[in-house]
């Protein structure tokens, strides 16, 4: 089973960056359908930013106009550009795919539930 690596997280002061990175461990992170999602202690895990396959991106609205998802065709990885970090962004960061169970659809919905293995995550610090 293909599990995905989030990397890049640390401690930051507030308005502070961070540049988070996801491979595959057996390769390719499948560049159909990809995304970063987020989850602070005693909160759901919440979606932070989707990449489709025709490349269109969708953000939550806490972070739009902050993050920006990308790919990386030749390396097979996706990242997300983190700027303007809020203390409200702290959380434990990862990545899905398509490979682990991720569903786009064209009207910049997803599916999460299908799931089963988060892999493993990056934690963000932010502080105030």
């Amino acid at each position: 089973q293909v599990q995905l690596v989030a990397s890049g997280g640390g401690s930051v002061q507030a308005g502070g960056s961070l540049s988070l990175s996801c491979a595959g461990s057996r390769g390719s992170v499948s560049l159909v359908c990809m995304g970063w999602f987020r989850q602070a202690p005693g909160k759901e895990r919440e979606g932070v930013a989707i990449l489709d396959g025709a490349g269109t991106a969708t953000y939550a609205d806490t972070v739009k106009g902050r993050f920006t998802i990308s790919k990386d065709n030749a390396r097979n990885t996706l990242h997300l550009e983190m700027n303007s970090l809020k203390p409200e962004d702290t959380a434990m960061y990862y990545c899905a795919s398509a490979l682990t169970g991720l569903r786009c659809s064209s009207d910049g919905t997803y599916r999460k539930d299908l799931i089963t293995d988060w892999g493993q995550g990056t934690q963000v610090t932010v502080s105030s």
